[in-house]
């Protein structure tokens, strides 16, 4: 599960962490984050999230996606920039028009026993305050990074090594 917190001198502030080793190299993990079409199935379908950007998205630093979701029945637009873009080992998405007053995700991804150590670093300010973010904010950013953790799973959570039977 993922862990929220108050920032650590940002005032108004939440830090969202969560880690994952997944057991794919490091390239074809990035490879998987680097399509932002892959958001849509690491989301939960609650969300009905959807890229509007046309596709392929362009991913490098500056480009700008625009998505759709409902968040309590509620339509939101949202567009992100990646702010910055360092193949195979980072990328950063921040929010210019969206739900939040401030999200910067630092995405980070670091070979590791055989596998790839996946990081997420989110910093984030919501509308309405600490009631408003514990009330709401906080469990559901809960649930969307534990189903994106299942998610990921699934379809990275199984090597893709041949087994050798004798």
């Amino acid at each position: 599960m993922p862990t929220i917190s108050r920032h650590e001198s940002l005032p108004r502030t939440y830090t969202l962490r969560d880690e994952q080793w997944l057991p794919r190299g490091i390239e074809e993990v990035f490879e998987f984050f680097a399509d932002a079409c892959r958001l849509e199935e690491i989301t939960p379908p609650w969300l009905h999230f959807q890229v509007q950007t046309p596709k392929p998205v362009p991913m490098h630093a500056g480009s700008l996606i625009d998505y759709t979701l409902k968040l309590h029945g509620v339509p939101i637009r949202w567009r992100t920039e990646i702010s910055e873009w360092a193949p195979p080992f980072r990328f950063v998405d921040c929010q210019l028009k969206g739900p939040y007053r401030l999200w910067r995700h630092l995405h980070t991804f670091e070979e590791r026993d055989g596998g790839t150590f996946v990081r997420d670093h989110v910093d984030y300010r919501v509308p309405g305050g600490p009631l408003v973010h514990w009330l709401f904010v906080r469990p559901d950013l809960n649930r969307i990074f534990t189903y994106r953790r299942q998610t990921l799973q699934k379809l990275l959570g199984r090597s893709t090594a041949p087994t050798v039977t004798e």
